[in-house]
């Protein structure tokens, strides 16, 4: 990163806490170059203030083109992943979501356990009040497998729309 992209990445950080946003000084890989981790065990996810504690709101990450390998063949699976959660005092810094997403690229994992294990990690990084992940696996073999975790009943209140991926049919 050049300095002059530096300076104006820690000028805006410095508006940002100026304004009572949050303090932003434990996040590293935001506003700079960051290698892709080696392995999901590796990647750091960093988190950021709540900018709306007490408000119940949902947050949605969707990641098209999530790839993993098989843990026998070696093989790539593909999947499309949706998350939802409800913060509390946390919210999941994007950059670091998803560079922890893309260390699944090289690793070796059912996609049971990827799915399972990335909404575990992010309930214990965050303690959300609610979190759900639904992971949308593309046919290996001519079975498509759909994976889904949720920590519970999504909280009263809460608007929680459709995730947007429909049962296989040919995704796309």
């Amino acid at each position: 990163m050049s300095s002059l992209s530096r300076f104006t990445w820690n000028l805006a950080r410095s508006r940002l806490q100026s304004t009572g946003v949050g303090d932003y000084s434990g996040v590293t890989q935001l506003g700079g170059a960051a290698k892709t981790p080696a392995s999901p065990a590796e990647a750091i996810l960093e988190r950021v203030p709540n900018p709306h504690p007490g408000v119940k709101y949902l947050a949605r990450f969707t990641c098209p083109e999530f790839t993993s390998l098989c843990p026998v063949t070696g093989q790539p699976d593909f999947a499309h992943l949706v998350i939802d959660y409800v913060p509390v005092e946390w919210l999941v810094e994007s950059k670091s979501l998803k560079l922890y997403l893309q260390s699944f690229r090289n690793h070796g994992d059912f996609h049971e356990a990827c799915t399972v294990g990335i909404g575990r990690r992010l309930v214990d990084e965050l303690n959300p009040e609610w979190l759900r992940i639904g992971g949308y696996w593309f046919p290996r073999g001519g079975i498509p497998i759909d994976v889904f975790y949720q920590t519970g009943v999504p909280p009263d209140g809460i608007w929680v729309p459709d995730n947007g991926c429909p049962s296989y049919r040919g995704r796309g």
